[in-house]
């Protein structure tokens, strides 16, 4: 039951979105609402991350339910990059992120498509396609940050 609602909730928040970019009243919501989203995703994935290293043992289920969400939520963050949001709270984002929207915008979509990929795998309930896709969307993820996140 707790799943079907977090599942719930994932579906209306990715759907949206879209409109919430609108819906910042300041840039410190937007930096405020981003930095949540992306700090969710990182709970999901390191709990995927521990079972694919063995540092937790490998649950099917767990692993189904965290990829799910976390393919769900890589959608969250990036209407919430808009422009002026560089400044009005700290953040972590590198001025390239809006010098290079484009590339910004492909590393996103690159990653949000790894994590698809990952609840795919993880449907299968195997340990080595987890493990596979893993390291596919961590990489992925490591790649924006060397170009996009402060140190």
């Amino acid at each position: 039951m707790k799943a079907f609602a977090a599942l719930t909730l994932a579906a209306a928040a990715s759907t949206l979105c879209a409109p919430a970019a609108a819906q910042f009243a300041k840039t410190e919501d937007a930096i405020k609402y981003r930095q949540s989203a992306l700090f969710v995703m990182g709970q999901h994935f390191g709990r995927l991350g521990a079972m694919a290293t063995g540092r937790m043992p490998f649950d099917a289920k767990v692993a189904q339910d965290n990829a799910e969400l976390l393919a769900q939520f890589a959608k969250l963050p990036w209407p919430a990059f808009g422009a002026g949001t560089d400044k009005g709270a700290p953040t972590k984002a590198r001025p390239e992120v809006w010098a290079e929207p484009a590339k910004f915008k492909e590393h996103a979509e690159k990653m949000q498509a790894e994590t698809v990929k990952l609840a795919a795998a993880a449907q299968t309930g195997s340990l080595d396609s987890l493990k596979a896709a893993f390291g596919a969307t961590a990489d992925s993820c490591k790649s924006c940050h060397d170009s996009f996140r402060a140190k």
